[in-house]
């Protein structure tokens, strides 16, 4: 039997096993080997590939993540845990290893094979890790040190042995500080609600020590949202992003631990080197990717990024040779000729939408102006009647800016791009008529699985819980002030081979919303068409699975709740109902033209 075979079997064998553990409560969820952690979510599970030569730390690694995996499905209860876990962001980290450590303990009570899988996972994470002494500063150093000592106390198991030594320093402080709460953790791990009350005690006993306030009083207490509702009002958008989805958090809690509240922050390149293009001199534009830029909107985004040296914000003319430009725009014409007719038809239907809302109307009832005709009785019966005349008014257009923030990831290869890019162009034209003012932008990686960002990092010793590690490509197609002639040829660009990587949509609703507070429209739109969740594989298998999604959730949550910015999305094969209020999920790229008219021609009629 060859060696692909083997691990062809050993892969079925482990998926079957983790739907027997989760007593078949995985349900639809499609089961997929890729990356290196383990990621869980509504639609899919995911395993780490294993290699031809399958050695025993890749199978303890798999083992382990597959039971960790089938013991949250079926031990855990998302919405009670998204109901009691603290705002702040050590409280919150120490709470998800916590409940993590909970589930361990129930799932593998009785189950000797699983308790030694998941010991095996746990020595593997830590067997690099150093850990300081009490006294320092590190608050990594805490959190890991919790987590051990809770760990031990309820499941019974070990902690690593390189970290025995330096636990055995932490312990009398902790024991000291928490110790009778780690007896009620420990009786109570059946019980996720008292669970969560009891650690949220031990939190609170903690909080001088880690620096925050009481997670019992942050405002995210279930009692405190009761008797206080006026002051919580500004924590709902958040709150309402992790309560929607908590499940599909993923595995590595322990990576949660370091999603930090350092704010997006460093140098990128300018976005406004467009002027030939017609950019007017108001226009500003800011640098979304600061760490002031994000914090004047008071935003904490949980989310940290290794580094931002390397990302670059750049007009498509940039990347590519005005003669290939042109060339594929050509490529780009072929294909519009065959969706011509219907895509214009739409596109005619959206202009007189916007067309009838700028047509002029009246006043009626007035004493002069022109004779108004269905008055014309009461004329000739009553012609020393006054209010028999009509004067016309000016509707009021309340002027517009739209962006069309288009996914460039990889899996948009092929007919959605294609699609994507002549909707944008189409969109362009017929809002360009009805004089709403159109700016297309599209967001991809530099690098696939990791740029120069990621070479930093090994470089500098891979320091745990980096952030993101790719490399930003932030591409501007047209420029809000551009007219559609002079961008129409960058347009092209999205069929370029090598221009499609990977996707950080959290990073990039930021800096088109920031573009798009820099305008001086009344109105601003922002329609995001994209056909799935987040991915960089050297950020989700260095982070925690969910890491990009649960930022992406944060970012829609401050967007839809606190921004004057129109959010509305579109999703192509994938649905993105659950991340947006406003969304539209297609399961054919074919559909996209009509879904945009649509939904821009439906934002137009709730004025």
């Amino acid at each position: 039997m060859s060696k692909n075979s083997e691990n062809t079997q050993f892969q079925n064998a482990t998926a079957s096993t983790l739907k027997a553990i989760s007593g078949n409560m995985i349900e639809e969820r499609e089961i997929k080997f890729s990356g290196s952690t383990g990621y869980l979510s509504s639609k899919e599970v995911r395993l780490p590939i294993i290699s031809k030569e399958l050695d025993d730390t890749e199978l303890f690694k798999l083992r382990g993540e597959a039971d960790k995996i089938a013991l949250k499905i079926k031990y855990h209860d998302p919405v009670l845990h998204s109901k009691y876990i603290p705002s702040s962001d050590l409280s919150s980290q120490i709470f998800q290893l916590a409940e993590e450590s909970r589930i361990e303990a129930v799932g593998s009570k009785n189950l000797v094979g699983i308790k030694n899988n998941l010991q095996n996972l746990i020595v593997e994470k830590f067997k690099e890790t150093i850990l300081p002494v009490p006294g320092g500063e590190d608050k990594e150093a805490l959190v890991n040190a919790l987590y051990l000592v809770i760990r031990e106390k309820i499941t019974g198991s070990n902690s690593p042995p390189n970290t025995s030594v330096s636990l055995e320093k932490w312990r009398p402080w902790i024991n000291n500080k928490i110790g009778n709460l780690l007896n009620q953790l420990a009786e109570n791990t059946t019980n996720q609600e008292v669970f969560a009350k009891y650690t949220k005690e031990l939190l609170s006993a903690l909080h001088a020590d880690i620096g925050e306030r009481d997670p019992n009083n942050d405002g995210e207490n279930e009692d405190t949202e009761d008797n206080n509702p006026d002051e919580n009002e500004e924590n709902d958008s958040s709150a309402e992003s992790e309560s929607d989805n908590d499940e599909d958090a993923g595995l590595d809690s322990s990576s949660d631990a370091q999603d930090n509240d350092q704010e997006i922050q460093g140098e990128t390149q300018d976005a406004d080197a467009d002027n030939e293009d017609g950019e007017s001199e108001g226009e500003i534009v800011p640098n979304p990717l600061s760490g002031d830029n994000i914090g004047k909107n008071n935003i904490n985004y949980n989310y940290q990024v290794f580094s931002t040296k390397y990302d670059e914000i750049v007009n498509a003319t940039e990347l590519c040779e005005e003669d290939e430009l042109s060339r594929l725009r050509g490529t780009l014409d072929k294909q519009l000729e065959n969706l011509q007719g219907a895509i214009a038809r739409l596109a005619n239907k959206l202009q007189r939408k916007l067309q009838a809302k700028q047509n002029r109307s009246w006043n009626f009832d007035l004493e002069e102006g022109m004779l108004d005709a269905s008055k014309l009785a009461r004329v000739i019966t009553q012609p020393l009647f006054p209010l028999s005349y009509k004067q016309e008014k000016d509707m009021k257009f309340r002027d517009t800016i739209v962006t069309l923030l288009i996914d460039n990831s990889g899996s948009m290869r092929g007919r959605p791009i294609t699609i994507a890019a002549i909707c944008a162009d189409i969109m362009a034209r017929t809002l360009e008529r009805c004089g709403v003012k159109v700016e297309i932008l599209g967001f991809t990686t530099k690098a696939w699985k990791g740029g120069q960002s990621r070479e930093q990092w090994i470089n500098e010793g891979k320091p745990t819980y980096p952030g993101r590690l790719n490399d930003l490509r932030h591409i501007i197609y047209k420029p809000a002030d551009a007219p559609w002639r002079r961008a129409k040829n960058s347009l092209g660009l999205m069929l370029r081979e090598g221009i499609l990587k990977e996707n950080i949509d959290g990073e990039a609703l930021i800096w088109a919303h920031e573009r798009l507070l820099g305008r001086v429209e009344d109105r601003k739109i922002l329609m995001v068409i994209s056909d799935g969740a987040p991915v960089d594989d050297t950020t989700l298998s260095s982070n925690s699975g969910n890491y990009l999604e649960l930022h992406l959730k944060q970012v829609i949550s401050f967007i839809e709740n606190r921004s004057p910015v129109e959010l509305v999305a579109i999703g192509i094969g994938h649905d993105v109902t659950r991340y947006y209020d406003k969304a539209v999920t297609l399961t054919d790229a074919e559909q996209l033209g009509g879904a945009v008219t649509e939904q821009l021609a439906d934002l137009f009629n709730e004025e």
